[in-house]
C-alpha cells in the first residue's frame, strides 16, 4: 500500500522555472485580446463586402492595416502559448521538443505570410 501523501509524491520533482513567465504571458495577450478582438472584427468588417479596389483602398489606410496586424499578431501567438501548454502537458521526451518547435514555427510562419500579405496591399 502507498500512503504517501500528495505533498510527499511532489516533494524532490522540482518547479518547471518558468510557470510564472508563461501565466504572466498568458494574461497579457488575453487582455490585449479582450481589446483587440472586438476592434479587429469591427475594423475587418467595415472593409468587406465591396469590390476589390474599395477593399484595397480600405486597408491602405494606416488605422485598418495597423489594427489587422496587431491583432494576427497576438491571435496568433496566444492560440501559440495554448498549444505550447498543451504539448507540455501531454506529450513528453523527444516528441513533445519536436512538436512545441513545429507548432514555434507554424505559428511565427503564419504571422510573417499575414503580415507581408497585409503589407503588400497597405503598400
Amino acid at each position: 500500500m502507498n500512503f504517501l501523501t500528495d505533498r510527499k509524491r511532489a516533494q524532490g520533482m522540482g518547479s518547471g522555472r518558468d510557470g510564472t513567465k508563461h501565466h504572466w504571458q498568458m494574461m497579457a495577450s488575453s487582455v490585449a485580446l479582450v481589446v483587440m478582438v472586438p476592434l479587429f472584427i469591427f475594423t475587418f468588417g467595415l472593409g468587406m463586402g465591396g469590390t476589390q479596389e474599395e477593399v484595397i483602398s480600405y486597408f491602405s489606410r494606416p488605422f485598418p492595416a495597423i489594427v489587422t496586424g496587431l491583432g494576427l499578431i497576438v491571435g496568433i501567438r496566444h492560440f501559440m502559448f495554448e498549444v505550447q501548454e498543451a504539448v507540455e502537458d501531454y506529450i513528453h521526451g523527444l516528441a513533445g521538443k519536436l512538436v512545441l518547435m513545429a507548432v514555434t514555427a507554424i505559428a511565427y510562419t503564419l504571422i510573417a505570410i499575414g503580415l507581408f500579405a497585409l503589407a503588400r496591399i497597405a503598400l
